[in-house]
């Protein structure tokens, strides 16, 4: 049989995926920002404060910032005083940071066009690696992982934020009319994309369960791997540790 991987709810040969789900971010990098207020209601913000207070950033220390787009985290982290590389493979959603940056007069922050599954950082780079509703995108998570605990340092440690389904029974259905009825509506109003949309309600769906990401996670090296669940487990916090 040939190899697929999942595309929303399609499966397509994983030569394809990069080059598609570039397309989707590169087609909402202008208004990825707006569109995150509308569809949370604001409250993607309180879940990216309450991420940064888990990762507990340091002054003086390196952390990696993967799939960081528009710099949503590493704004955050960057006032501890840590150096922090954004990372994303998608050019056009590094330009939407970098001018906001410029905007901002953040000038502590460093850019870079990177592949998830194939870093160009040298091994034992970082102190802490974080990536944000960012790695459910990727072609192969497990290189993904492998990459991150690569380039964390002895001690380092690892965070990740990702939607899944949730477990609370009458929210559930409420969320899922939600994500693929007005979700796509609402992309199409806002950034005249209602496909993006459709994709990133559809992506979250076949995103492994949880559990099974958190070994995911330990298969890659980590250990004393953690879920904070957020909404009965619409969006999780995943951590763990390179030993």
């Amino acid at each position: 049989m040939t190899e697929t991987v999942p595309f929303g709810y399609q499966d397509i040969d994983p030569a394809e995926k990069q080059g598609r789900v570039g397309g989707i971010f590169s087609n909402v990098a202008a208004k990825y920002d707006i569109m995150n207020d509308v569809m949370s209601g604001g409250m993607h913000r309180l879940w990216k404060d309450r991420f940064v207070r888990r990762v507990k950033p340091r002054s003086g220390e390196d952390i990696l910032d993967m799939a960081g787009g528009t710099g949503d985290i590493a704004f955050r982290m960057v006032k501890s005083g840590a150096n922090v590389t954004v990372a994303d493979i998608n050019q056009d959603m590094l330009d939407v940071g970098i001018e906001r940056a410029v905007d901002q007069g953040e000038d502590r922050l460093v850019w870079s066009c990177q592949d998830a599954e194939k870093l160009k950082f040298p091994d034992r780079s970082f102190d802490a690696y974080t990536i944000v509703f960012g790695i459910r995108n990727v072609t192969y998570i497990d290189k993904a992982l492998a990459e991150a605990h690569r380039v964390l340092r002895y001690g380092g440690r690892f965070f990740c934020m990702e939607f899944a389904s949730t477990e609370w029974p009458v929210f559930g259905e409420v969320y899922d009319a939600y994500s693929h009825h007005l979700m796509p509506r609402l992309g199409q109003m806002i950034a005249g994309d209602a496909d993006s949309y459709r994709y990133l309600a559809e992506s979250i769906r076949r995103f492994p369960k949880p559990p099974v990401f958190e070994q995911m996670i330990r298969d890659a090296g980590f250990v004393s791997t953690k879920v904070e669940q957020i909404l009965g487990g619409a969006v999780n916090i995943h951590s763990g540790w390179k030993a």
